[in-house]
């Protein structure tokens, strides 16, 4: 059993970011899934949620991905996401704005989108 997985994590416009992983744990339709070195093929899709990366040197890196494909096969994992930023890329303040405005707007799709933004954000 390999010891690590590839992962790609790619938004529609650009790819968020690659590397070396132990772990990544994902939000899907059926639930959230831990995916190892040496897991099983599988496809799925992805629920608006942060996506956790245990990088190979330690590290972890943290994202917000609104919709999109998960699939992973021979230890390489592809994150295909609507829309994906690292936490690090997050403004809490303009995500706070986002989340009331939701809210006054009653718009719980763009709530939920800042939701994970602010958790993704928070998570660093």
């Amino acid at each position: 059993m390999a010891a690590e997985l590839h992962v790609a994590l790619v938004a529609a416009d650009r790819e968020v970011w690659s590397g070396q992983a132990t772990l990544v744990v994902a939000r899907t339709t059926s639930g959230d899934i831990g995916v190892m070195p040496g897991h099983q093929p599988l496809l799925g899709v992805l629920e608006s949620g942060p996506v956790t990366i245990r990088t190979s040197d330690g590290g972890t890196v943290i994202a917000a991905v609104h919709g999109g494909f998960i699939s992973f096969a021979d230890d390489k994992l592809s994150l295909l996401a609507e829309i994906a930023e690292l936490s690090e890329e997050i403004d809490v303040q303009r995500a706070e704005r986002a989340l009331d405005r939701a809210k006054s707007a009653d718009d719980a799709s763009a709530g939920r989108r800042a939701e994970v933004r602010l958790r993704a954000a928070t998570a660093r």
